[in-house]
């Protein structure tokens, strides 16, 4: 608080609140109930010249709840292309332009990097007012380690390609995050009890929303409760806890699961789903996998 807003508070008034700076403003939105904004977030999106939004018609609900009438431009995949020009003219002559996604924190598994960094490579002035995000809530209520966390974003809707992004983070020593699409939960859910073990984990669902769920079971349980209940609904987060540290597994068991992979898998697709399964190098399951499959050909 400098000496202005000081005097005014001593006398009882409001602070005044200072003006809102030349640049981009990367602004945190409500990711369900309108009153997680914050004040400051309030501020800039009512001081600034421009807002871009990953879709304006999403943004205009919240607008319209807090009186905002600054005019909107799309920034998403789609129109990036197309309007991030705009923008950074908008910048360029010293506009004041908040970025806001759908819900949440900007640039958070959604668009609005490469604004920042086209603002960054021209000098522009780049600040952020923080606020909602999915994935700090969905660890704090999970129950399960946050000292270390690894957020993958969402999940490849291709079978295969799910499969290989979940063996690529399986033997990271870390807490796991993942959004799931509603009509995807089930079959991720299998992939990850198979590739992952009995690992403990949580499905936080329509967090600060009125029918807020969160299910803290194991990758197997969650599995097959969402198998019962392919119904579901709203936005998903998926936590997962840490791999527990393990023998390695036998010569005999680790040869007949692969053997068992390769049955209907590539070398290189089968090692990483035995590596995955078993926390072990991916680079040593391969070699052995390769070993076996030219041993079965001779």
């Amino acid at each position: 608080m400098d000496g202005d807003e000081r005097s005014q508070a001593s006398d009882g008034q409001a602070p005044r609140k200072p003006p809102l700076a030349a640049g981009l403003h990367i602004v945190a939105t409500p990711i369900g109930n309108m009153r997680d904004i914050t004040l400051r977030a309030l501020d800039v999106l009512q001081a600034a010249d421009l807002i871009a939004c990953e879709d304006t018609r999403v943004f205009a609900k919240l607008a319209g709840h807090y009186g905002i009438s600054a005019p909107t431009v799309a920034y998403s995949d789609a129109t990036q292309d197309a309007n991030e020009p705009k923008i950074v003219r908008a910048l360029e002559a010293g506009k004041r332009v908040a970025l806001v996604s759908d819900a949440g924190m900007p640039l958070i598994s959604d668009p609005g990097y490469r604004l920042v960094r086209a603002a960054l490579a021209r000098g522009l002035a780049v600040t952020a007012a923080p606020g909602a995000s999915a994935v700090p809530m969905a660890l704090a209520l999970s129950g399960l380690p946050t000292d270390r966390f690894f957020f993958g974003g969402f999940l490849p809707a291709k079978a295969s390609e799910r499969r290989r992004a979940i063996g690529a983070v399986a033997s990271l020593p870390s807490t796991l995050v993942f959004f799931e699409a509603p009509h995807r939960l089930a079959a991720s859910l299998v992939d990850l009890a198979e590739l992952l073990g009995a690992r403990p984990a949580a499905v936080a669902r329509e967090l600060t929303k009125l029918f807020e769920e969160v299910r803290r079971e194991s990758l197997s349980e969650l599995a097959a409760h969402y198998a019962r209940h392919p119904d579901v609904k709203g936005e998903i987060a998926i936590v997962i806890g840490a791999p527990a540290e393990e023998a390695a597994p036998q010569a005999g068991v680790l040869d007949e699961a692969l053997r068992t992979a390769l049955a209907g898998a590539s070398v290189k697709d089968a090692a990483a789903e035995v590596a995955a399964r078993y926390g072990l190098k991916r680079r040593d399951v391969y070699a052995r996998a390769l070993e076996l499959r030219r041993e079965a050909q001779s």
